[in-house]
C-alpha cells in the first residue's frame, strides 16, 4: 500500500492533535505533535527564567539551545507518544496555560524554528506519518500528499480549552483561555519566519460546528483518496 505524508495545520484549540492521533492510528501510521516540542522548548526557557511574565531574555535562550534535547517516547499504558525533554517526560507540564501563554513567542524565534524542522524532516523521511503543526504544509512537507488546514472560531476554540483544562483539575477561567487563544492567533499569523497560512493547495476545515468524529472520517477519507489514487 502507498504511504503518503499528511501535514495538518491551523489555528490553536481547533483538535488537530486529537484528529491527528485518531488517524495516524487508523493508518497505522507515525504521529508527530511539532506544537508539543516548541512546548518543550517554551518550558525549558521558563524553568530557566528566560522567560516569565513581562521579561523575555532571548540571548540567553539562544545561548543555551544546545542543552534542549526533545524526543519522542511511546508511553506503553496510552498506546501515544510522550515528549520527552532531556530526558525527562514533561508531557503533562507542557500543556499548562502557563505554557501556552509563552509558546508563541518560543516559536517565533528563527533558531528554534530551524532546530525543530530539520528534526521534523528527519521524522518523515520515510513517509507513512501525520505530523500537525502551523507550518507543515508550508515550511516542513511542503510536498506532503495530504495538506489539512484547520480552523474554528475564537470562541469555540476558547470552550473547547477550557473544558479541557477544567477536566485536568486546571485552576483557570474562560476569559483567560479567550484571551490566550486571541493572543496566540495574533503573534501566530504576525511572526516573521514561518507564519501561520493555509497552504495554497491545503484543504481548508472550519470545524466549528463538527464533532471530533466527524473530522476524523473527513479526514480518513481524504487520506484514502490520495492513498489509492482516487484524486
Amino acid at each position: 500500500m502507498k504511504r503518503i505524508t499528511i501535514a495538518i495545520d491551523g489555528f490553536s484549540s481547533t483538535g488537530k492533535s486529537t484528529v491527528a492521533k485518531m488517524l495516524a492510528k487508523e493508518l497505522d501510521y507515525i504521529y508527530v505533535d511539532t506544537g508539543a516540542m516548541y512546548r518543550a522548548v517554551t518550558l525549558f526557557a521558563m524553568r530557566h527564567l528566560y522567560i516569565k511574565e513581562g521579561h523575555f531574555d532571548k540571548e540567553a535562550l539562544l545561548r543555551n539551545l544546545f542543552k534542549v534535547s526533545v524526543k519522542f517516547k511511546m508511553n506503553p499504558s496510552t498506546g501515544i507518544a510522550d515528549v520527552y525533554l532531556n530526558s525527562e517526560n514533561v508531557e503533562k507540564e507542557i500543556r499548562t496555560l502557563e505554557v501556552s501563554n509563552f509558546v508563541s513567542q518560543i516559536a517565533a524565534i528563527s533558531e528554534v524554528r530551524h532546530l525543530l524542522v530539520e528534526k521534523q524532516k528527519e521524522m518523515g523521511k520515510e513517509k507513512g506519518i501525520v505530523m500537525d503543526g502551523r507550518d507543515i504544509g508550508t515550511v516542513v512537507f511542503p510536498e506532503a500528499e495530504l495538506k489539512v488546514f484547520m480552523t474554528a472560531s475564537a470562541d469555540e476554540r476558547a470552550r473547547r480549552r477550557y473544558e479541557e483544562l477544567i477536566a485536568k483539575g486546571d485552576n483557570v477561567t474562560y476569559e483567560a483561555v479567550l484571551e490566550n487563544v486571541v493572543k496566540r492567533d495574533a503573534l501566530d499569523t504576525s511572526r516573521e519566519d514561518s507564519p501561520l497560512v493555509k497552504a495554497d493547495d491545503a484543504i481548508l476545515l472550519d470545524n466549528t460546528h463538527t464533532n471530533i468524529e466527524d473530522q476524523f472520517h473527513i479526514l480518513l477519507q481524504l487520506s484514502k483518496d490520495r492513498i489509492y489514487g482516487r484524486c
